[in-house]
């Protein structure tokens, strides 16, 4: 039996008081960042491959199904405010399309071929990267993408939360986060899907920083969306630079985002 569909360490839990339904969630969560862990030096040597690639205008497209395609939706789309990158650097795409975001698209996640149909819609580019989400690894919308992706050239890898996947084999860097049972038997929205965000985090975050997209530890080409971000961006101008804050604004506004008004600041300095 794969181990996300191994039964719960718990049972009865409709008998529990919420507090220890509460404090059981938590104590199983908290094995999930030690299992991320074990998997650092295999993310380590993907981010190393995937940097290059990206340098050369590939993408990073993450593919997946229910809560694993929802998960790679959020983490691509949340690329381009925080980075400044345009949309289609990182892209997620999920079995059933975009409507599947919301309403689960029956037996979408069965069709072997689609995945790679999806990924052409983006052009091909031998530089690009494909990365399979799948927390069972047995998915054949996830499994017969990367399939396809690795059979043209492409760099391949995955995310999933049993060892020894068929969709573990069909890749270049398999991630294996094996988080052990979940608290509700098989909802693998719970554990498995914590270590997918994780490691989709540390993926995204680690490759943007190497592509220069952070200076020293800021968001500096951030986009300016909302009054909270151009306060953010205002304060991280003062700190730059040292000019009072109606400056700092002025000069980002005018310049559209952190690194742009403070290499203007000192252009016009020196």
């Amino acid at each position: 039996m794969k181990v996300t569909e191994s039964t719960s360490l718990y049972d009865n839990l409709e008998l529990m008081e919420v507090i220890e339904l509460l404090q059981n969630i938590n104590q199983e969560d908290q094995k999930v960042p030690l299992a991320v862990k074990e998997v650092i030096p295999v993310i380590a040597k993907l981010v190393e491959a995937i940097v290059p690639r990206m340098e050369r205008g590939g993408r990073l497209i993450y593919i997946g199904a229910g809560t694993s395609g929802r998960l790679g939706i959020l983490d691509a789309s949340e690329c381009p405010p925080t980075y400044g990158v345009p949309f289609d650097w990182v892209i997620g795409l999920i079995a059933g399309g975009d409507k599947a975001i919301r309403k689960a698209v029956e037996n979408a996640e069965d069709d072997s071929e689609q995945a790679w149909k999806d990924i052409l819609e983006y052009g091909f580019n031998v530089d690009d990267t494909i990365i399979g989400i799948a927390a069972s690894g047995s998915t054949p919308y996830v499994i017969g993408g990367v399939k396809t992706a690795r059979k043209n050239g492409l760099l391949t890898a995955s995310i999933t939360c049993n060892p020894n996947s068929l969709l573990s084999k069909e890749v270049d860097y398999a991630i294996e986060a094996v988080v052990g049972p979940e608290f509700v038997t098989g909802s693998t929205r719970m554990k498995a899907g914590t270590a997918q965000k994780l490691v989709l985090n540390m993926i995204s975050t680690t490759v943007m920083i190497k592509l220069g997209r952070v200076k020293g530890n800021k968001m500096v080409d951030m986009q300016l969306s909302n009054a909270k971000l151009v306060q953010r961006g205002t304060n991280m101008i003062m700190e730059a630079t040292g000019v009072d804050e109606a400056t700092a604004k002025s000069l980002l506004l005018s310049e559209g985002s952190v690194r742009k008004a403070t290499a203007y600041f000192y252009s016009k300095k020196h």
